[in-house]
């Protein structure tokens, strides 16, 4: 590496650690001012309060994490152009190409510790995050609770229409235990279940239980029944945020359980985990995108050049929670939702590098 390089690396490094730490402070102020009164009427330990802002400082950075380095490339980068410093270099003899190295290996160690933030970091702090917040700050559910489907084992099936588990009860229970061939064996239904931690059994209210045989049905029926049953309560419904507090093998692992029970919302921990690798490589994306479009002078300066940035980094925000969120609630495929924005955005850097080229 020349000097060329250190200091184009530097200015990279140096401007969005800045930036991070400008903002992060901001967010954290800006909570704290909301959620004061609650945290006074909660009493919550000091030492809780402080833990709770570390999480909430990484869960911030990694959320902020592209429109972060996004602005901090257009800053110093519109700002080497204001002082002609760009020109300098391309009249030197330096190609664009290769000017764009230092960026290029910026972005690389960006990426690799966006990477690891994602995968281990992030998940850590959202889980010290999310769980202060819904124990102090929030009283709103947290558990997907309605139409719940599980497969429990090889034969087994359950549902329930509603699950509540501040109760530790269901509604509209159903049990179905299959053969190894796929035909029904035993069916048990009730009106409610209520589980008794105490015992870890359940009481079904107006059960109804079928025995199928090839000679003939058997069927009970009855107003009240203590039982066991062949699963937890609590695996009836994971918390919403669960994905975002596991590691990127955790999650991998959480959701081929998920699929194996047959969970209705596994849309949701496929887009989180594949953004555990698309945010970082978009570090590569913005920073073509930012360079080409701060590399030269404009007639409004910096100002044109953030303006023109702040836009482009907003609508790739935009595009990604838009089609996040369609693919958590359709069967649109999660992988493609996750890098849609990535693929659109690639294909703009390219065309605005051709055109910084010129």
């Amino acid at each position: 590496m020349k000097i060329l390089d250190w200091y184009i690396l530097k200015r990279y490094i140096v401007t969005f650690s800045v930036m991070m730490l400008l903002f992060i402070p901001i967010g954290v102020t800006v909570d704290l001012a909301e959620n004061i009164g609650k945290i006074r009427d909660h009493e919550v330990p000091f030492d809780e309060v402080l833990i709770y802002y570390l999480d909430f400082t990484v869960f911030f950075a990694n959320l902020l994490f592209p429109i972060l380095l996004f602005l901090s490339i257009i800053w110093f980068t519109s700002k080497l152009a204001d002082n002609t410093e760009i020109i300098a270099f391309l009249s030197s003899g330096v190609s664009f190409g290769r000017f764009l190295r230092p960026y290029v290996i910026g972005a690389t160690i960006v990426c690799l510790g966006a990477l690891l933030t994602s995968s281990y970091l992030a998940p850590e702090a959202s889980k010290g995050y999310n769980e202060f917040k819904y124990k102090y700050l929030r009283r709103t559910q947290v558990k997907e609770t309605e139409d719940v489907y599980r497969q429990i084992n090889d034969n087994e099936y359950i549902y329930t229409s509603y699950f509540r588990p501040e109760s530790n009860r269901a509604n509209d229970f159903l049990l179905e235990k299959f053969d190894d061939e796929g035909r029904l064996i035993f069916k048990l239904t009730a009106s409610t279940l209520q589980y008794k931690p105490e015992d870890s059994s359940y009481t079904l209210t107006n059960y109804k239980k079928r025995f199928v045989s090839e000679e003939a049905d058997k069927l009970e029926a009855g107003s009240k029944l203590d039982t066991v049953l062949p699963f937890e309560f609590e695996s009836l419904a994971p918390a919403s945020y669960m994905a975002e507090t596991l590691n990127y093998f955790e999650l991998k692992e959480f959701i081929k359980q998920q699929e194996k029970h047959g969970a209705g919302n596994i849309n949701r921990y496929k887009v989180e985990s594949f953004r555990r690798w698309s945010v970082p490589i978009s570090a590569y994306i913005l920073t073509i995108i930012a360079v080409s479009v701060s590399a030269m002078k404009r007639r409004g300066g910096m100002g044109a050049n953030l303006a023109i940035g702040i836009a482009i980094a907003f609508m790739y925000v935009f595009l990604d929670k838009i089609f996040g969120t369609i693919a958590e609630q359709s069967t649109f495929s999660p992988w493609l939702a996750v890098w849609i924005p990535n693929m659109g955005f690639g294909v703009l850097a390219v065309f605005l590098l051709r055109r910084a080229k010129r």
